[in-house]
């Protein structure tokens, strides 16, 4: 006889054994749970959605999934500064699986328990395979990391190497010639399928980052956003973004196609005032975290891509156009994953 609603959300869902402080007032169980940031504290709030067949594919491992539901809403918080406090799950299953449900609940937990982020209520219902998550972290008062802050002349950074987990989506479609190697696509799959939210970046980078957003859509899509937010343009020069090993004997323009238009890869970009670059660098270093800086904030509306090296800036580079294929994703326009 499989488990009723009930029974479902106490089997694997109710937890006596939570990891880290209780931030909850009220947690699950009541009709609402109640929570409250610590004196001094802002709540941040991101919520998303994760469908089968556009977000990740029927593949994936329970584990896995349950890892990167709760993984793109800390991205979102971490892009903002804020520290994980508490999560709600609202999850669809087309049938009980308690096998599927034992590995998803294992991903979704353990991740949660390395931020010290509570599971404090959600729903269950019948339908699709669909996961929905709402996230909740604080920040100290005025410090959170906002699209809206970049200025010109600010460097423009990223943090890690985006475009691995476009590179197995390729890998899926089959349309990678030659394909990837086993070592390599596993590497890529593993980006893909389980990302690592950046939230002691994001923590860092709080009174150091002018703006701040994280790669979902694509990075010069993402970067669009902050663009717009702030009201300014940007200069980003390809020869110094970071490649990865998985993609450095990749023709060019495949590597261009996953690093700028990717997503998927959860890492940070962000811009910060060139008098603090000898900071961001530390800061990178102290997390063991690759921190590339690829470009500058510009006072003119518009994104322009150039040839040339960062340092010094070139007195003549080559300007090139922004390819439609380069535009941030949308779920309705995109395709499926």
């Amino acid at each position: 006889m499989s488990l009723s609603e009930f029974e479902l959300i106490d089997t694997f869902f109710r937890r006596a054994d939570h990891v880290g402080p209780r931030r909850a007032v009220v947690r699950n169980g009541d009709d609402c749970a109640v929570i409250a940031p610590a004196p001094g504290m802002q709540l941040a709030l991101s919520t998303d959605t994760l469908v089968e067949g556009r977000h990740f594919l029927s593949t994936v491992s329970p584990a896995r999934l349950g890892h990167k539901a709760l993984a793109v809403n800390l991205s979102d918080l971490a892009a903002c500064g804020a520290e994980p406090m508490a999560f709600t799950l609202a999850l669809t299953l087309p049938r009980v699986d308690e096998s599927w449900l034992k590995g998803f609940a294992k991903g979704l937990f353990d991740l949660a328990d390395e931020h010290n982020c509570e599971l404090i209520g959600g729903d269950t219902t019948a339908g699709p395979l669909s996961i929905g998550i709402t996230a909740m972290g604080e920040v100290p008062a005025g410090q959170a990391l906002l699209r809206g802050g970049a200025r010109p002349d600010d460097d423009i950074w990223v943090s890690g190497f985006p475009g691995v987990a476009r590179l197995a989506l390729e890998a899926f479609r089959g349309s990678l010639h030659p394909p990837l190697s086993a070592e390599a696509f596993e590497e890529a799959r593993l980006v893909l399928e389980r990302p690592d939210p950046r939230v002691a970046l994001g923590v860092g980078l709080r009174g150091l980052a002018s703006a701040a957003i994280d790669v979902s859509d694509g990075l010069l899509g993402d970067l669009g956003h902050v663009l717009q937010r702030s009201g300014v343009g940007a200069s980003l020069y390809l020869d110094a973004l970071p490649v990865s090993p998985w993609l450095q004997d990749r023709p060019e323009a495949v590597q261009l196609d996953c690093i700028l238009a990717g997503g998927d890869d959860y890492e940070l970009v962000f811009t910060a005032p060139a008098a603090r670059r000898a900071d961001v660098q530390a800061l990178g270093a102290s997390l063991g975290l690759v921190l590339s800086r690829v470009g500058r904030i510009e006072a003119q509306a518009g994104l322009h891509l150039w040839r040339g090296e960062l340092d010094p800036w070139p007195d003549d580079p080559a300007r090139l156009a922004v390819p439609n294929r380069w535009t941030s994703f949308d779920h309705f326009k995109g395709d499926a994953t």
